[in-house]
C-alpha cells in the first residue's frame, strides 16, 4: 500500500479509504476560474459493489492498494462453498457461495478462473470471456434450420439455460459469452 495525492488518481486503481476498497470507475478534475480545484471520483466499493460518487480536493493523501490476481481451476464444491486450485502451485482456496453466485453456471470442473486477492483474502472472481458447454437438453433441431431462424431453450450440463438457434441438437457443444449468457456458436467437435 502506497500513499499518494488524490489528484494522481487515475481509473482502475484500487484506494483505501475509511476502511473500504474502492475501485477507480472515473475521474472528473474541475478547476472554476480562481476557485479552488475540485475532484469528483466514481469509485465502486470492492466489497458490496456499490457505486458512489465522492468530491475531495485534489492535494488531500489517500492509500494506493495493490490488488494481486492469480489464475485458478474450479476443482470441487464442498457444501455451499467452492474450491478452486491454483493453477501453478496447486494450492486450494475455497469461495463462498455468496462471492460466487451464478457465475457457477459457467463452469465445469476443471474451468480457469481468475481470481484477485488483497492482503490474503479473495476479493473477487472473473470468469473467461466464452466457455464451451455440452447441451443436455432441448427441443429437437428443425432440418434446414439457419441462425436467422427462431430462437429455443437449452439447458446445458452445468444446469444454465441459453436461447440457441433451432438447428441446436442435444448432445452438441456450444460457445457462450460469460457476460450475459448469449450463445455465440457451436463449438468444435471433441476430438477433432
Amino acid at each position: 500500500m502506497a500513499s499518494t495525492k488524490m489528484i494522481d488518481i487515475r481509473r482502475g486503481m484500487v484506494l483505501n479509504m475509511n476502511g473500504a476498497l474502492w475501485y477507480c470507475l472515473d475521474r472528473d478534475l474541475n478547476t472554476p476560474g480562481n476557485w479552488r480545484a475540485i475532484l469528483y471520483l466514481k469509485l465502486k466499493n470492492l466489497t458490496t459493489g456499490s457505486i458512489t460518487d465522492e468530491r475531495v480536493h485534489p492535494d488531500d493523501k489517500v492509500d494506493v492498494v495493490y490488488l494481486d490476481t492469480k489464475d485458478y481451476n474450479y476443482s470441487y464444491k464442498d457444501g455451499d462453498d467452492f474450491v478452486f486450485v491454483d493453477a501453478e502451485t496447486f494450492e486450494p482456496v475455497t469461495l463462498s457461495g455468496d462471492m460466487v453466485g451464478d457465475m457457477m453456471k459457467y463452469l465445469r470442473e476443471n474451468d480457469p478462473v481468475k481470481i484477485t486477492f488483497y492482503d490474503g483474502k479473495a476479493l473477487s472472481m472473473e470468469l473467461p470471456q466464452t466457455v464451451t458447454l455440452k447441451v443436455t437438453e432441448t427441443e429437437p433441431g428443425i432440418k434446414g434450420a439457419t441462425a436467422a431462424a427462431q430462437t429455443k431453450p437449452a439447458t446445458l450440463e452445468t444446469g444454465l439455460v441459453v436461447q440457441v438457434p433451432s438447428f441446436i441438437t442435444e448432445g452438441e457443444l456450444i460457445v457462450i459469452q460469460t457476460e450475459d449468457g448469449k450463445y455465440l456458436k457451436r463449438a468444435a467437435k471433441e476430438g477433432k
